[in-house]
């Protein structure tokens, strides 16, 4: 056996490994011999890619000469394309393109309201929040009424953070909107949202929803219109009629904020969500842009929607009064009295004559009066119903009314006189 000393066991192993590195070396350098060598074209995105060999079955096959842009991958017969220019599609461009155009003119909404605590001594505390679109240059703010109800201090933040007092310039329960105002700074001049056309949208048609949801502001959301002309109960126990329904996602705080089509125009005021959870489930409503128009006019111009109404005390019909009164239906609204020569009078609306108590002994209403169960073909079932059917009623206007009477129904035109409201 051949016996080696520890210097020569170290220059032995030392050789052998530059050997191993130069061998390496040689292999690689003639392997990318083989390869065509594509120049990058700096300043340009894209980038052409280099001939690779094929490896074996089953793996990545990179094609050559590819001189698209584009990558083919394919991986069990499973072709992929990636795209690395950097451009965008065209539905990004048109979200990016009304992101630009409306989020300055989205405020945030935060409201203080008024509490009492064990000894009913009032103290002031923070109450909701929401969103509001911009109308108007001098500072004029579209938003729901649920967001600024009950509030003792309304603040409105803008996109730069500034933050300014706003106060009611008028509401409608009836459409769940209102318009609040704060005075901008002199030479600050206010981007605004325009009007568009809800009357001509479409199911499917794109749709984008900007507001704070969870106080995350200026978020911006898309979908489409799923659904048009849903009849819609709010939190005030009033139906708003022609709601468009949307998959956009809406959140709390996305109230009072615009849903706007692809052109960046107001179509819709979003206002309630459906959901078991309190959070977005895919299915939103917004109030329609042309009831908005309708009653934002009325609020600037009187600080109240000028709408129509039956000159008449009415009562919800129920169950326990129509077995009382000998009725043949549960529902509709009881005629309990009429204002003296008003327009109903006049008409031949028929008031109840029978004086009882009803819900306490303090409340006194007539019955063996007429029962309204149509208002210009709507059915009126219930008191919200009632709301419905004369929301777009001007004082005024004439509409044709059928009454239940002696078990039969009847009809009658009755002019609107202005609502009290």
């Amino acid at each position: 056996m051949k016996l080696y000393s520890r210097t020569q066991f170290i220059t032995t192993v030392a050789v052998a490994a530059v050997v191993a590195i130069l061998c390496t070396s040689l292999v690689f350098t003639k392997i990318n011999s083989g390869k065509e060598k594509t120049p990058v074209n700096e300043g340009n995105t894209s980038v052409a890619e280099e001939t690779t060999s094929v490896v074996e079955e089953g793996q990545y096959i990179y094609e050559e000469g590819n001189t698209s842009n584009e990558l083919l991958l394919e991986q069990n017969n499973v072709s992929v394309v990636a795209l690395n220019n950097g451009s965008y599609t065209q539905d990004e461009v048109q979200n990016i393109s009304v992101y630009n155009a409306c989020n300055e003119a989205v405020v945030n909404i935060n409201t203080q309201v008024l509490a009492y605590d064990w000894f009913l001594d009032p103290y002031v505390q923070d109450g909701g929040s929401g969103s509001g679109s911009i109308i108007d240059k001098r500072g004029y703010i579209l938003t729901n009424v649920h967001v600024i109800q009950d509030a003792t201090k309304i603040y409105v933040s803008l996109y730069d953070g500034s933050q300014y007092e706003a106060r009611i310039v008028g509401q409608d329960l009836d459409s769940d909107l209102a318009v609040i105002k704060f005075d901008p700074p002199a030479g600050i001049e206010l981007k605004t949202i325009a009007f568009g056309d809800s009357s001509s949208l479409k199911v499917g048609q794109k749709v984008i929803a900007i507001g704070n949801p969870f106080g995350m502001e200026r978020t911006m959301t898309t979908g489409i219109v799923s659904g048009l002309g849903r009849p819609i109960q709010n939190s005030n126990n009033r139906i708003i009629r022609d709601m468009i329904q949307t998959d956009a996602s809406i959140n709390p705080g996305n109230s009072g904020g615009p849903l706007l089509d692809t052109n960046g125009r107001m179509v819709g005021i979003n206002t309630m969500i459906m959901s078991n959870s309190g959070s977005s489930s895919g299915v939103g409503f917004a109030v329609p842009s042309k009831t908005a128009i309708r009653v934002v006019n009325d609020l600037l111009k009187y600080g109240k929607v000028q709408r129509g109404t039956l000159d008449a005390k009415l009562v919800q019909n129920s169950r326990r009064i129509a077995q009382y009164a000998g009725l043949d239906i549960a529902t509709g609204m009881i005629v309990s009295q009429n204002v003296r020569n008003g327009e109903c009078e006049k008409a031949g609306l028929k008031a109840g004559t029978q004086a009882v108590y009803y819900g306490n002994r303090s409340s006194v209403i007539y019955l063996g009066g007429d029962v309204i169960t149509k208002i210009d073909n709507i059915a009126i079932t219930t008191l919200a119903d009632y709301y419905s059917a004369l929301e777009s009623k001007k004082p005024g206007e004439e509409v044709t009314v059928v009454v239940r009477r002696n078990k039969k129904d009847v009809t009658l035109k009755i002019k609107l006189s202005e609502s009290s409201q």
